[in-house]
């Protein structure tokens, strides 16, 4: 067993703020970095949605980050302020340009510069894929992605499919993650690093064929050598 390495709140959010002004996505002069017991909040303002999600990713790539608040307020300048009109139409186009999408299965409701996801789609990773292709969207200040799951394809396989693609990962701990099914829902368990290997973990799970929900409760808890 290795011994764990903590860091101090101070060392911890000395390592944030590096990793926030090596992030070229984002403006470090406009984002406040607080730490408490090793969770972060993250505050002060973001120019757009996409550089927002790109602090919050920035954050969780530092190891000894607990937990991370998200308190980032998107402020748009004015050359990038658009109606909801426009951003819908631009939703729309870029969910149609690709080609892993489904068609005609989404529908995108935009207010205030809010985009919400609605419809069905039979793969997790469709579900990702839409997000990710209108959080980048100029005048976009938020994005929900309410878009559920539903495949025809069988469940009896899933949670072998899971720990195989574990197995494979170059990414993860296969043996540190356990996980459970009940028919296409599935619950991780178990014990990460950080939290960009918790996120990896649900990625892979949503992307198994079958796979109607997934209850990540996978506990990050970092050191150089993670307990059993």
């Amino acid at each position: 067993m290795n011994a764990i390495v903590e860091k101090t709140d101070a060392e911890l959010k000395t390592d944030v703020l590096a990793e926030l002004k090596y992030e070229p996505a984002v403006n470090i002069t406009d984002i406040g970095v607080l730490v408490k017991e090793g969770a972060v909040t993250l505050n002060g303002f973001a120019s757009s949605f996409g550089e927002k999600w790109d602090a919050v990713r920035a954050t969780k790539r530092v190891a000894g980050v607990r937990a991370i608040a998200d308190d980032i307020v998107v402020k748009l300048p004015s050359s990038l302020v658009r109606t909801d009109g426009d951003i819908g139409a631009s939703a729309a186009n870029q969910i149609s340009w690709c080609t892993s999408i489904p068609k005609g299965k989404l529908n995108i409701l935009v207010r205030g510069g809010w985009i919400t996801l609605e419809g069905e789609l039979e793969l997790g990773y469709y579900k990702s894929q839409a997000e990710d292709k209108v959080k980048y969207l100029p005048g976009v200040k938020g994005v929900t992605n309410l878009i559920t799951i539903k495949s025809s394809l069988s469940a009896a396989n899933v949670q072998a499919s899971i720990e195989a693609a574990f197995e494979r990962s170059a990414l993860l701990d296969a043996e540190k993650i356990h996980v459970e099914t009940s028919g296409h829902n599935v619950t991780l368990r178990g014990k990460v690093r950080n939290h960009a290997e918790h996120d990896e973990a649900e990625r892979v799970a949503w992307a198994t064929s079958g796979v109607w929900s997934v209850d990540n409760q996978i506990d990050v808890k970092w050191s150089w050598g993670l307990e059993d």
